[in-house]
């Protein structure tokens, strides 16, 4: 055999003897091969495609790996982990928005049992046994691989031998190799020192093996077709939707290439150039994926910051209300759920923005749970004095000091107003109870007041009846009987009560127009008739200005007196136009209190 040939021959077994662990060659495609097929492991822990999981679809997958403990790797178990307590916080979260919506407070909070979180728990330790278990037979399994190889390689030793004695056939070399080939796993700490024996042996087969031309034409035949097939398989992983799941495949395409036996010097460089170049594709499609994958955590990183700005950036003190606590919640509750739409930040900052967001959503529901304990301790002492101004409400509603008790009742429900909110549960007994004591004084009050109108009504009938008697007289030709009658009409005239407000003054009016002629002859001051021939005082003198403007005052008084009452009974009222009301009874009480003081002061003069 040529040098050359046996070079080639040693060349094609290197390749075909090569094995996951990485080894010393000089080999281009195999140097080729490894490069393409390594796996960017700083990619694959620091980030894991974010997918659609809940609780029980992570419980499955860990069923899953239990079942075939082979398919359990580290990246994705830390990636279900991961999802998993994201998952299970989110839960708890929304139980605690629940339960601090419904008056609890955060620290109060007791969360149940979670069977999901127990049977996670077992899952993950029955991997844990299992991969420990499996890794345990596994160097079971590569120490009793490695006392395997040592004796194939004294077998290997023994064929040589037997080729430089009485000559060795290919097939039996073919058979060792075959064997060698199916041992797969060894120490890796052994991996090197058994090639380096192996590659020794195999060279020295060949130098002194001379194989037949025609046999090794039909094994290049043979894979030059497998590697086809595999350079296919790898092309069709370009159409694969699931990226991650392409590029995995690749890897198994790579070892499989690698255990493919050699091909025809001729066709080597042409079938790994097809096969690279398939290989190419999907590894751009992978590493494309995830500087995409990575640039979507950063935007979700931004967002995710933008939620804890916003969240720490709440004014608790202009939270003053159950109102604006209840729209507040609502704003955080909306929140937390965009949250937890927005996918995973970088590894890097996932937790550490996590744990900035926790922070601030805690600082709310404590702060809420503070204002609302505070809050019922109020509320309990708001009901107390609540309950104390119904018991004076009803001592009072029996009174017939209508204008007394009206002052009393209307400080009752200032007093009320002011009192702060109570719990839900007792607003309408309570309120019912107050209101309908004040409401049964008002009404005691208005039937009262309905007979003074029947009162004012009598009178201006009997106003109106003397004035149709003085016209009856003729100021020309009156006799003294006449002007005693008069006389005694003007003190039945001043003997009459009060009249309805609204015709007062045009029947005072009527009144003086009627006793005009008679000016001179009698007086129209109650209880002192005037003598014939004596000027009398007129029916428009200042006394009788003043008693109108008195009375006046008097029917206002009570007009406004009425209409607050009303107003604190049914509490529609605005606040400011009730004390715009309360300021002008004050002035009228006091122009009626000046008005009376000079009635007064003439009075004594006389």
């Amino acid at each position: 055999m040529e040098e050359e040939e046996k070079k080639d021959m040693i060349q094609e077994v290197k390749q075909e003897e090569q094995t996951p662990v990485k080894v010393e060659a000089d080999v281009q495609e195999e140097k080729d091969l490894e490069q393409e097929s390594v796996v960017d492991e700083a990619v694959q822990e620091e980030t894991v495609p974010e997918t659609a999981l809940t609780r029980e679809s992570i419980i499955a997958r860990l069923q899953e790996m239990v079942g075939d403990i082979n398919i359990a790797k580290r990246p994705e178990l830390e990636s279900l982990k991961q999802a998993f307590y994201k998952l299970h916080r989110a839960a708890q979260e929304e139980q605690i928005a629940a339960f601090v919506a419904g008056g609890g407070t955060a620290e109060e909070f007791k969360p149940e049992p979670d069977p999901l979180e127990e049977q996670y728990r077992k899952l993950m330790n029955i991997i844990k046994e299992k991969k420990a278990a499996a890794q345990e037979a596994l160097e079971i399994v590569q120490k009793e691989n490695y006392k395997k190889k040592l004796a194939l390689l004294d077998q290997f030793k023994a064929l040589i031998e037997k080729a430089n004695t009485e000559g060795a056939s290919y097939n039996e070399f073919k058979a060792l190799l075959q064997e060698w080939k199916e041992i797969k796993e060894v120490p890796a700490d052994k991996a090197n020192e058994l090639w380096k024996a192996y590659q020794q042996y195999a060279e020295q087969f060949y130098d002194i093996q001379k194989l037949n031309n025609e046999f090794r034409e039909y094994d290049f035949k043979k894979n030059m077709e497998a590697k086809i097939a595999i350079c296919e398989e790898a092309e069709k992983l370009a159409e694969d939707p699931d990226i991650v799941g392409a590029f995995r495949k690749l890897q198994k395409l790579h070892q499989d290439y690698r255990e493919t036996g050699p091909v025809s010097k001729e066709s080597r460089e042409e079938i790994w150039t097809r096969f690279k170049a398939a290989s190419t594709v999907i590894n751009k499609r992978h590493q494309q994926h995830f500087e995409l994958l990575k640039e979507k955590e950063k935007e979700n990183l931004d967002q995710k910051t933008v939620i804890c700005e916003l969240l720490e950036g709440i004014e608790f003190d202009k939270l003053t209300t159950f109102q604006s606590w209840n729209d507040k919640t609502q704003e955080v509750l909306a929140l937390q759920k965009k949250w937890k739409d927005i996918g995973f930040a970088p590894a890097k900052q996932n937790q550490k923005i996590f744990e900035r967001f926790r922070a601030a959503c805690d600082a709310f529901f404590s702060r809420k749970g503070e204002f609302f304990k505070q809050a019922k301790t109020d509320m309990t002492a708001n009901l107390e004095k609540k309950t104390a101004l119904c018991e004076q409400a009803e001592a009072l509603k029996e009174s017939t000091d209508w204008k007394e008790t009206a002052d009393k009742m209307a400080e009752l429900q200032k007093q009320w107003r002011e009192i702060g909110p109570i719990q839900k549960k007792y607003t309408n007994s309570i309120w019912k109870r107050f209101i309908g004591a004040c409401d049964y004084f008002y009404e005691q009050r208005d039937k009262n007041t309905s007979s003074k109108k029947r009162e004012e009504n009598t009178n201006l009938a009997a106003k109106k009846e003397i004035l149709a008697k003085l016209k009856e007289f003729d100021a020309d030709n009156l006799s003294d009987d006449d002007i005693q009658a008069i006389q005694q009409l003007v003190d039945e005239w001043n003997g009459i009560g009060f009249v309805p407000f609204k015709v007062k003054d045009k029947i005072a009016a009527q009144f003086k127009a009627a006793m005009e002629p008679f000016a001179n002859m009698v007086s129209t001051r109650r209880g002192r008739p005037a003598q014939r021939g004596v000027a009398a005082r007129e029916a428009g003198s200042p006394r009788e200005k003043l008693q109108r403007q008195y009375e006046q005052k008097k029917s206002e008084l009570q007009t406004y007196e009425n209409n607050l009452g009303f107003m604190n009974a049914s509490s529609k009222a605005g606040s400011g136009f009730v004390d715009a009301i309360k300021s002008k009874i004050e002035t009228l009480k006091q122009e009626a209190d000046d008005l009376l003081a000079q009635i007064r002061s003439l009075d004594a003069e006389e």
